[in-house]
C-alpha cells in the first residue's frame, strides 16, 4: 500500500501568501504547488504594475506561460481561480498594501514564502537595503500580525557567506549593525554612499550578498515567535525532472552563455574548469522549500537553516562537460544562429579579454554592420561591451570555488518517506551532469530562443552555411595577418609561405 504524502497533507486546505511570485523560482514554485497538492488554498501572489499592466492583467498572463503546459493537461484552467493578486511591494513601506488587503491577508494567510530581492550586483546599498533587509523585516511584521501563521519560509543564498570558502547551515555574526547600515542608507546622497560603501562592506563582495545576510538576522529575531526556516540555494538552474526537464525562463549564469554559445556570438569563457560550480536546478529549490516549511512547521523546534547546493553532495566542474559541449551545441543547433557555435574556456580573465578582441569584437562589428545595411538594430558590440565591462564585478564568482556543507538537507531528505522522497525529491545523488546540461541546452533553446524540435533541420542547413562561412573568415583573418607580417618583415608572401599554419595555431589558442 502505497504511504500517503505528510507534505501534501500538511498543506491541504492552508492558504500561501509568496512574494516573487512572478520570478524564476516563483513562478515553478506555484506551478509545483498547483500541479502537487491539488487541495491546497489559495496563493496569494504580492504583486505590483509593470510595464503598464495592472496586476489583474499581469495574473491573466499566467495560464499561457509555457511553465503550466503540464498542468494543464489534466486540470482546467479553473485551477487558477486559486491565484489572487494582492497590490504591493516590499520596497514600500507596510509592503504598499491597502487595510483591506492586509485583513485578507491577516485573516486568511497560513504559510509565507518570501522569495522576492533584488540581484543587482551593480546597486548601491540605497535599494538593496530598502528591498532586501527593510522588505524582510515588512515581511516578518506582517507574519506578526498573521493570526493561523504555521511557518515563515525565507528564500536567501548560499553566497550571503561567499567571503568564507567553506560554509555552513546557520545564521553567522551579522557583517554590521543593520540599523546602522539603513540609518546610512536612507540619509546619505548616492555619491557618499559610493564613497564609504567598500568599508562598510568589509569582506562582502557586493552589496547582494551583504543585504541578504542582513536580512537572515531579520528572520532570525523572530524565530522564537513562530516557526521559521531558511532556505538558502547556490546558482539557481533550469529544471531538472519538473515540471520537464529542462524548463527555464532565466537568462542568468549557464543559461545565459549558453543562449550566447548557441547563436555563435559567445565563443569563450573565462572560467577555472577544475573548480566545483556549485549549481542547483530550480525544481530542487521549490521542493525544498516546500519540505523545509513543513518540517519546520510539524517538527522541528527553532530556526533551521537548509544549504539547497551541490558542491559537497554532486560536485560539478566545467572540466566534465568541456568534451562534449561542442557537440551538443552542434547537435541542437539554432535557426536563429548569427555565426557557426564553438566554446572554448579560458583559464584567466587577461586571456579572454585578448581572445575576445579577435572571437567577439571583430566579428560583433562584422555582424552589426550587416544589421545596419539589413535594417536591424545593431546590439552586438554593445552586448559583448557589457560582459567586459562586468567582468572585475563578477570575478569572484567566476573563479572562487565553494564547499556549502548540507549536512541538515540529506538529514531531512533521508526522512521523507518513500512517497515524499520521489514527489518532492531534495536529493540530488542521482543527478548526471552531462545529461542535465544536454537538457538545459535544449531547454534554453525552446523556452529562451523559443525555437521548437521542428525548427532543427532548417537550424542544421543553416548551421552548415554558417561553417562554410566561419572557414572564410578565418581564411580571410589569417590572410592578412599573414599579409602585414609580410610587409612589416619586407620578406614578401612567398618567403613568408611558413607564416599561416604558425598564425593558425597562435590563433586557435585565442
Amino acid at each position: 500500500m502505497t504511504e500517503q504524502s505528510q507534505i501534501r497533507a500538511f498543506y491541504a486546505k492552508k492558504n500561501f501568501f509568496i512574494t516573487g511570485g512572478t520570478g524564476f523560482v516563483g513562478l515553478c514554485l506555484i506551478e509545483k504547488i498547483l500541479r502537487s497538492i491539488p487541495d491546497v488554498g489559495n496563493l496569494y501572489l504580492l504583486m505590483r504594475p509593470k510595464k503598464g499592466k495592472e496586476i489583474s492583467e499581469r495574473l491573466e498572463e499566467f495560464p499561457s506561460n509555457p511553465i503550466f503546459e503540464k498542468l494543464l493537461e489534466t486540470e482546467s484552467k479553473n485551477i487558477f481561480s486559486k491565484l489572487i493578486p494582492i497590490s504591493g511591494d516590499v520596497g514600500s513601506e507596510d509592503l504598499g498594501l491597502s487595510v483591506e488587503d492586509r485583513q485578507v491577508l491577516t485573516e486568511n494567510v497560513n504559510v509565507v514564502i518570501h522569495s522576492a530581492a533584488t540581484l543587482d550586483f551593480e546597486e548601491n546599498l540605497r535599494p538593496t537595503v530598502n528591498i532586501n533587509v527593510l522588505g524582510t523585516r515588512r515581511i516578518m511584521q506582517l507574519c506578526k500580525q498573521i493570526k493561523n501563521l504555521k511557518v515563515m519560509v525565507h528564500v536567501s543564498s548560499a553566497f550571503v557567506n561567499s567571503y568564507l570558502t567553506e560554509a555552513h547551515e546557520r545564521v553567522y555574526d551579522a557583517p554590521a549593525e543593520v540599523e546602522s547600515i539603513i540609518n546610512v542608507a536612507q540619509k546619505l546622497t548616492d555619491q557618499a554612499l559610493n564613497d564609504i560603501e567598500r568599508t562598510l562592506l568589509k569582506n562582502h563582495p557586493n552589496t547582494y550578498t551583504f543585504t541578504k545576510h542582513l536580512a537572515e538576522h531579520e528572520v532570525k529575531d523572530c524565530s522564537d515567535m513562530f516557526p521559521c526556516t531558511i532556505v538558502r540555494p547556490t546558482m539557481i538552474v533550469a529544471s531538472w525532472k519538473e515540471p520537464v526537464p529542462g524548463w527555464t525562463c532565466s537568462k542568468v549564469g549557464p543559461q545565459g552563455f549558453l543562449m550566447g554559445a548557441a547563436k555563435g556570438v559567445v565563443r569563450r569563457l573565462p572560467l577555472a574548469k577544475e573548480n566545483i560550480a556549485d549549481y542547483i536546478p530550480v525544481d530542487v529549490v521549490v521542493n525544498q522549500l516546500l519540505v523545509a516549511g513543513w518540517h519546520a512547521a510539524t517538527e522541528k523546534p527553532g530556526l533551521t537553516v537548509y544549504h539547497c547546493s551541490s558542491s559537497t553532495h554532486k560536485p560539478f566542474r566545467w572540466s566534465m562537460l568541456e568534451p562534449v559541449v561542442n557537440n551538443m551545441l552542434h547537435n541542437y543547433p539554432l535557426k536563429s544562429a548569427v555565426w557557426y557555435p564553438h566554446l572554448d574556456f579560458v583559464s584567466s580573465l587577461w586571456l579572454f579579454r585578448v581572445s575576445a578582441i579577435f572571437v567577439h569584437f571583430f566579428p560583433a562589428i562584422l555582424l552589426d554592420l550587416l544589421l545596419r545595411v539589413t535594417g536591424g538594430r545593431p546590439i552586438l558590440f554593445r552586448l559583448h561591451k557589457n560582459v567586459w565591462n562586468s567582468l572585475n564585478r563578477l570575478e569572484t564568482f567566476i573563479f572562487t570555488e565553494w564547499r556549502f556543507y548540507n549536512e541538515n538537507t540529506r538529514e531531512l531528505a533521508e526522512k521523507l518517506n518513500k512517497t515524499d522522497s520521489e514527489l518532492f525529491f531534495i536529493n540530488i545523488s542521482s543527478i548526471m551532469w552531462e545529461e542535465y546540461f544536454v537538457n538545459l541546452h535544449l531547454g534554453v533553446r525552446k523556452y529562451l530562443n523559443k525555437e521548437s524540435e521542428k525548427s532543427l533541420p532548417a537550424a542544421r542547413s543553416k548551421q552548415t552555411v554558417l561553417l562554410a562561412v566561419h572557414i572564410i573568415w578565418q581564411a580571410l583573418v589569417i590572410s592578412l595577418l599573414w599579409y602585414i607580417f609580410a610587409s612589416i618583415t619586407g620578406f614578401g608572401m612567398i618567403l613568408t609561405a611558413w607564416a599561416p599554419p604558425v598564425i593558425y595555431f597562435v590563433y586557435s589558442f585565442l
